[in-house]
C-alpha cells in the first residue's frame, strides 16, 4: 500500500487519516475548565437516523438545526454525514471477501456535500474570531476532515493532504483546550492505526515527509475508548474499527464482536449487516453469514441508487458463499 493510498483510508468518516495529529492528549496541560462538546437538543434522534439509514429524515433534521441555529456548524455537518453515507454505500465494492467503499470517480452531485462541509468550517472559523473554544476547533477541523475524506475517496491526493494538514491544526488546538474531548481522539487514533499499519516503504517516505509515526496498540484503545465515550462519534468508531480489525489484522472474531452491537442497534443498516455477514463468512460461519446478506437484500434503503447497489454487493457477496441469483434472497 503506497503512502497517498494508506492516507486515503484514515480520510474515511470524520477525518483524513493525517489531518488528526500525532501528539497525545497527553502532552497539554489540561486547563482549569475544560469545555466540553454540548450538542443541541435533538441531535442524538438524527444521529439514530443516519445509522438507521433514514437519510430524508436526517437531512430534514440537519437543515431544521441548520434554520434555528445558522451560527452552529453541526447542522450542516449531520447534513453532510447523512449524504456522505449514500456515497460509501453507492461507491462500495465487495472484494477481497468484504464490502468497503475504496474508489469514487469525481462526480457533479459531491458538490453539495463539500459545499456543507466548507460551510461548516467557515461558521466554525468565524466563531473561533470571537472566542475560541474547543468546540468550534472540533467542528473547524471536522469540517476540513469531510472534505478530505471524500477528496481521498476519489483518489485526489493533493487535495486530501492540503486538507487534512488544515484539520489537523484544529485538532491539535482542540485537544491543547480540552484533552479529554474524546470526539476528536477518535482522529487520533485512527491516525494511529493506520500509521502503523502502512507498509514499510510508505513508512519510509512518511518519514522523509515529516509525517510522524504511529501506534496501532494504541489507536485501537483510543478507538475503544471513544465508542464508549465519544458524543458524536462512537458508532463511527465502532464501525472502522471493526473494518480495521477485518481488513488489516484478520482479527475476525474480535472484529465480530465489534461490529456486532451496530447491527443490533441499527439493524436497518445494510451496510452493517453486510459488514457482519463478511465477518461469519471469514468465519466459516456460512448459514449466519447468509442470512446476513438475505437482511441486507430485504431492507427498505430510501434512496433508489443506494437501494439498487445493495442488492448488487449482496448478489456479489452471496455468491462468493456458492449461492446463485435465482436463491439469492430466499
Amino acid at each position: 500500500m503506497n503512502l497517498f493510498r494508506a492516507l486515503r483510508w484514515g480520510a474515511i468518516l470524520f477525518c483524513a487519516m493525517i489531518c488528526a495529529g500525532a501528539l497525545p492528549a497527553i502532552c497539554f496541560a489540561r486547563p482549569a475548565h475544560a469545555e466540553k462538546l454540548v450538542l443541541p437538543h435533538g441531535t442524538a434522534a438524527t444521529l439514530d437516523k443516519i445509522y438507521s439509514f433514514d437519510m430524508d429524515g436526517a437531512i430534514a433534521d440537519a437543515k431544521l438545526l441548520q434554520s434555528e441555529q445558522p451560527d452552529q456548524p453541526l447542522g450542516y455537518l449531520l447534513e453532510a454525514e447523512a449524504l456522505w453515507w449514500k456515497i460509501f454505500c453507492t461507491s462500495a465494492e465487495f472484494k477481497y471477501g468484504m464490502t468497503d467503499a475504496r474508489h469514487r470517480p469525481k462526480l457533479a452531485a459531491d458538490q453539495h456535500y463539500l459545499d456543507l462541509a466548507a460551510k461548516a468550517s467557515s461558521i466554525a472559523l468565524a466563531q473561533l474570531k470571537i472566542h475560541e473554544t474547543a468546540e468550534m476547533q472540533f467542528y473547524a477541523g471536522m469540517g476540513d476532515a469531510f472534505s478530505a475524506r471524500l477528496y481521498g475517496l476519489r483518489g485526489e491526493n493533493r487535495t486530501t493532504a492540503r486538507f487534512g494538514v488544515r484539520a489537523r491544526e484544529h485538532f491539535l488546538r482542540a485537544f491543547q483546550l480540552d484533552p479529554e474531548l474524546t470526539d476528536a481522539e477518535f482522529g487520533l487514533g485512527l491516525y494511529n492505526y493506520y500509521v502503523d499499519t502502512m507498509s514499510g516503504m510508505a513508512k519510509l517516505l512518511s518519514f522523509f515527509m515529516g509525517i510522524p509515526g504511529g501506534n496501532k496498540q494504541e489507536g485501537i484503545r483510543q478507538l475503544e475508548q471513544d465508542m464508549t465515550e465519544g458524543v458524536l462519534t462512537p458508532a463511527a468508531a465502532r464501525f472502522y474499527l471493526a473494518l480495521n480489525l477485518h481488513r488489516y489484522d484478520l482479527q475476525y472474531e474480535k472484529a465480530l464482536g465489534v461490529i456486532c452491537p451496530l447491527v443490533e442497534k441499527y439493524p436497518s443498516n445494510p451496510v452493517f449487516q453486510l459488514a457482519r455477514g463478511d465477518l461469519y463468512a471469514k468465519l466459516g460461519r456460512r448459514e449466519q453469514a447468509l442470512a446476513c446478506y438475505r437482511a441486507a437484500a430485504a431492507l427498505h434503503v430510501q434512496d433508489a441508487d443506494c437501494r439498487a447497489h445493495i442488492q448488487e454487493l449482496v448478489l456479489t457477496s452471496l455468491a462468493a458463499q456458492g449461492v446463485g441469483s435465482t436463491s439469492a434472497t430466499h
